[in-house]
């Protein structure tokens, strides 16, 4: 195989370790791009698999885990590729009242405490749905898993008609803090079909 051509990051992230839970929490907006760089998971947090399922039907909406081997990586490889995803959910999944996932997680060599999610769910350019779970500790070197239950605020059908619609960008800032300090920063698009 290719051997591994080292990345490093070129963009600036003015201001980013001052950046709060609190500031997340008030985000009305999507950002315009990530708020931190890569390097700020300074404990080696690694996703390893996330499911996600309609509660009440237990049926999985989505599945991913992570190759086993990760492919090297073109030269000039914009890192902030790895941080963006891409959903494609059926109708169903917007009309769901409560979504159940399971993140299955890695940490380095560090303990890692009051590790923060916020996320921060996006129709029009505007916020329409929040969510914020933490996990109190893991250990070092250890595999977790992150269950949470999101849920989903009552929709009226014409609102549920226009975000399925994908005339109009649905997106999301998903925000990740440990004791207080911003360590990841992914960013989340979605388009929906009829199913």
């Amino acid at each position: 195989g290719r051997a591994a051509i080292p990345m490093s990051e070129s963009k600036t992230y003015d201001g980013w370790e001052a950046f709060t839970i609190n500031d997340a929490k008030n985000l009305q907006t999507p950002t315009k791009g990530f708020l931190c760089p890569m390097s700020a998971n300074t404990y080696g947090i690694d996703f390893l698999a996330f499911t996600i399922r309609d509660h009440s039907t237990n049926k999985v909406i989505f599945k991913a885990k992570k190759p086993d081997k990760v492919p090297a990586l073109p030269a000039g490889f914009d890192l902030d590729q790895l941080r963006l995803i891409e959903y494609k959910f059926p109708r169903s999944f917007v009309e769901c009242k409560t979504i159940a996932t399971s993140l299955i997680f890695r940490v380095g060599e560090q303990p890692v405490e009051d590790f923060v999610m916020v996320e921060r769910h996006y129709f029009k350019g505007k916020l329409i749905k929040s969510w914020e779970f933490t996990v109190n500790f893991c250990m070092p070197n250890s595999t977790n898993t992150w269950e949470a239950m999101y849920d989903m605020p009552a929709m009226k059908k014409e609102l549920v008609d226009e975000i399925v619609s994908n005339q109009y960008p649905s997106e999301s800032d998903s925000l990740y803090f440990v004791k207080g300090k911003l360590v990841m920063h992914n960013k989340a698009k979605y388009t929906y079909f009829e199913d």
